[in-house]
C-alpha cells in the first residue's frame, strides 16, 4: 500500500519505519525541514533503540521517503496516518491546533479516495471534527474514511511494541475502512479490537490513566511501608502475583513522566470537569505523582541538612531508560529544587544531555561518564534506572564520592548488595541504610 505519515515524531517515525519494514511504500511528511533533512541523511531526530537502523535500511530499499511537500505525500496515498503532537494547554486540555492544520492540508491536497487514520492521542469526539474538516475542504468527488487507530508503543521499546503488541484498536463504523485496516495489519498477527470511533479514542486515555493510577498507588503504599518498616519490593511482589492485579507498573519510585501519562491524565481530568463530573481519583493520582518528583530532594535535606554548596551527582535525566525524552521527567523537578537550595549539580545521562541543555543551559554540568559525575560528590541521586547505573560496581560510590550517600529514586539495587559497602543508601519504600562515615578517594581522584 501507499502510505503517508504526517509527523516525524516518536509515534509517526516509528509507525512509518515499521510499516515500511512490512513492505509498504511510506512517505513521512513534517513541516520542520531540519527534521526531514536529518532523516534524508539517515539520522533520526530523537533516540529510540533500533530505529535509526530501520530507517536507513528501508530508505535504502526505496520503501521509506521523507518530504515537506504535502502534494508529494498526500496526493497518491491510499492510507494517511496523522501523528502530529497534541500538547497540553495551560488548563490541562489538549491543544488540537496542529491536528486541525494538518487536516486542512490533507484535505486540500487529496487526489484519490483515502483512509485517514488518527494515531495522535485526541480527546473523545475529535475524529468527528477531523471528518468535518476533511469533508469541508476535500474535492467533493473523493471518498474518505476516518479511523481512530490509537498507538500503544512505549519509548525505549517502540519497535518491539509495534511488531509484538498486545492489541490493535480500530475505531470505525465503516466496514470498508475496517477491511482496509485489517489488511494493513494482517502480517503482524496481533488481535484487532474493532470499536466505534469514540470508544477507540477513550481506550487510549483510559489505558494511560489506569497505568498512571497503578504507579501512584504503589508509591502511596511505598510511603506507608517506610513508616511501618515494611519493604515495598516484597509487598509489590506479593500483590503482583495476584492475576487480577498483575506485576507490571508496580515498581515504586519517584513517579511517572514522559509525553503521554502527564498530558493524558490531565486531559482526562479536564474532560471530566467539562462534563461536570470531577475525576477525583485521577486528580489524586496526579497529586501523588507531583509529590514523588520532589521526594528525593526532601529526603536529601532530611539526611544531610542544608544543601547549600553541596555537590550533587544526578544520575539520569531521561524520564525512563532507552530514550532521550525528558518531558515530564522527575529529573527536571529535582534539578530545579536543587538549584533553589544552592546545590551544584553534575548530571549523567548516556543520551538525554542535548535535550536537558535546552532547559538548563550552563546552570548545571553534564557528563556521559558516571564516574566523573560521582567524583567529589557530597551525595548522589538516581533519577533514571539506566543499565549503566544498575550495573555500576557499588565500590565506585565509596571510591569516588566525598561522602557515599546515595538516594535511589528507582530502587536500582538490592538492599543485601548495598549492605556489603559503607554506603548511606536511601530508596523508596524500603528500610534506609545509614552510615555516618566520611570516605577518602583513591587513585580515581585524577579523573
Amino acid at each position: 500500500m501507499k502510505i503517508a505519515v504526517a509527523g516525524a515524531g516518536n509515534v509517526g517515525l516509528v509507525t512509518a519505519a515499521c510499516l515500511a519494514e512490512l513492505g509498504h511504500q511510506v512517505i513521512v511528511i513534517d513541516i520542520q525541514k531540519e527534521k526531514i533533512d536529518m532523516l534524508k541523511k539517515g539520522e533520526t531526530p530523537f533516540f529510540e533503540p533500533g530505529l535509526e537502523d530501520l530507517v536507513k535500511k528501508n530508505a535504502s530499499f526505496d520503501r521509506l521517503h521523507f518530504t515537506t511537500d504535502p502534494m508529494y505525500a498526500y496526493g497518491n496515498a491510499e492510507i494517511i496516518f496523522i501523528a502530529v503532537g497534541t500538547p497540553e494547554k495551560r488548563d490541562g486540555s489538549a491543544d488540537l491546533s496542529y491536528l486541525h492544520a494538518v487536516c486542512f492540508t490533507i484535505a486540500t491536497h487529496l487526489q484519490k479516495d483515502v483512509t485517514i487514520c488518527t494515531k495522535s492521542t485526541v480527546p473523545v469526539g475529535t475524529n468527528n471534527i477531523i471528518k468535518e474538516i476533511i469533508n469541508k475542504y476535500k474535492p467533493s468527488h473523493l471518498k474518505t474514511h476516518v479511523v481512530a487507530n490509537p498507538e500503544f508503543i512505549r519509548k525505549g521499546s517502540a519497535i518491539f511494541d509495534f511488531f509484538l503488541g498486545d492489541r490493535i484498536v480500530v475505531g470505525t463504523e465503516n466496514t470498508e475502512a475496517l477491511s482496509i485496516m485489517k489488511q494493513l495489519y494482517l502480517p503482524l498477527k496481533i488481535p484487532i479490537i474493532h470499536t466505534d470511533i469514540r470508544s477507540a479514542e477513550m481506550i487510549k486515555y483510559a489505558s494511560n490513566a489506569f497505568l498512571a493510577t497503578k504507579i501512584s498507588f504503589i508509591n502511596e503504599i511505598a510511603w506507608i511501608c517506610e513508616k511501618v518498616g515494611a519493604n515495598i519490593d516484597e509487598v509489590a511482589y506479593g500483590i503482583g502475583k495476584d492475576k487480577r492485579i498483575g506485576e507490571s507498573f508496580l515498581q515504586a519510585g519517584i513517579g511517572y513522566g514522559g509525553s503521554c501519562f502527564p498530558k493524558d491524565t490531565k486531559a482526562l481530568v479536564q474532560l471530566a470537569g467539562n462534563l461536570q463530573d470531577p475525576f477525583e481519583l485521577l486528580e489524586s493520582v496526579i497529586k501523588v505523582n507531583n509529590r514523588q518528583h520532589s521526594l528525593l530532594v526532601t529526603k536529601a535535606k532530611e539526611t544531610i541538612g542544608s544543601l547549600w554548596r553541596k555537590k550533587v551527582a544526578l544520575l539520569g535525566l531521561a524520564y525512563k531508560p532507552e530514550t532521550d525524552d525528558i518531558r515530564g521527567a522527575a529529573s527536571l523537578t529535582i534539578i530545579k529544587e536543587l538549584l533553589q537550595e544552592g546545590a551544584t549539580v553534575t548530571a549523567y545521562d548516556p543520551v538525554a544531555i542535548p535535550k536537558a541543555k535546552q532547559v538548563f543551559g550552563n546552570r548545571i554540568s553534564y557528563t556521559t561518564d558516571i564516574q566523573r559525575a560521582l567524583l567529589d560528590a557530597d551525595f548522589a541521586i538516581i533519577a533514571t534506572e539506566w543499565e549503566q547505573i544498575k550495573h555500576l560496581p557499588m565500590d565506585m560510590y565509596t571510591i569516588l564520592m566525598k561522602n557515599a550517600i546515595v538516594l535511589d529514586g528507582r530502587n536500582c539495587y538490592e538492599l543485601s548488595d548495598v549492605q556489603k559497602f559503607p554506603i548511606t543508601y536511601i530508596s523508596i519504600g524500603r528500610p534506609a541504610i545509614i552510615h555516618n562515615v566520611k570516605y577518602e578517594r583513591n587513585a580515581y581522584k585524577s579523573l
